[in-house]
């Protein structure tokens, strides 16, 4: 095993990407501050841990993005939006929509890692303007979503749910097109699972996202 576990303080700061630990864990503490979060997302890195544990910073050697220049929705999918079954808004209802994400189960998982103190500190980002959300609707009622940190050319997607079939995979959609529409470079999906991958996300090398990442639209 190679790379180093960082503890952090009161310091508002991150060692590079490059000395993260195998594990993908670059640092333990510090905080969830505004000051914190941007940094944290402009240089690669998320926070990412559960109830009762220390905040733990990772940026893993191998990152799950989509390009969105490349995504083409499934033959099912374009059916299911071409059917209007459901209603979509963007930035409407951020904090219903991260509570979700926090309190919907999903299979195969026992918990959450969106803390209580995770909202407080999205829902301020939300009032920046930085956090982002995208809302599923049918018969007025909210049944899906997701959110995430926009940097203005990539947006770094953090959780989705659904409370009925296919409403996260709508959001998704609307959210991709959103992203194309407006040139963004990535969407940052973070780490690999399934569901992603049967979106189109693919595996990249860090460097390779740290490149796009620091790469500013002129």
């Amino acid at each position: 095993m190679s790379g180093t576990i960082y503890m952090l303080n009161e310091e508002l700061w991150f060692p590079p990407v490059s000395e993260t630990h195998d594990s993908g864990i670059l640092a333990i503490g510090g905080d969830l501050s505004t000051e914190r979060l941007l940094l944290a997302y402009n240089s690669g890195i998320f926070p990412w841990f559960e109830d009762g544990e220390p905040i733990t910073w990772w940026a893993p050697e191998w990152r799950m993005v989509l390009f969105p220049q490349d995504f083409k929705p499934s033959k099912s999918m374009r059916n299911i939006l071409n059917r209007n079954l459901f209603q979509v808004t963007f930035n409407q209802n951020f904090k219903e929509i991260i509570s979700n994400c926090q309190s919907v189960k999903r299979e195969g998982q026992n918990g959450t890692w969106i803390t209580d103190d995770m909202i407080a500190a999205y829902c301020k980002l939300h009032d920046l303007g930085i956090a982002k959300s995208v809302e599923v609707w049918q018969n007025d009622e909210l049944v899906g979503g997701l959110y995430g940190i926009d940097l203005g050319h990539v947006f770094c997607g953090e959780s989705m749910f659904s409370k009925v079939s296919n409403a996260s995979k709508v959001a998704f959609v609307h959210l991709v097109e959103y992203l194309k529409a407006n040139d963004y470079l990535l969407l940052d999906g973070q780490v690999y699972n399934e569901h992603l991958e049967s979106l189109g996300c693919v595996e990249i090398e860090r460097e390779d996202f740290m490149t796009i990442l620091k790469h500013r639209n002129q």
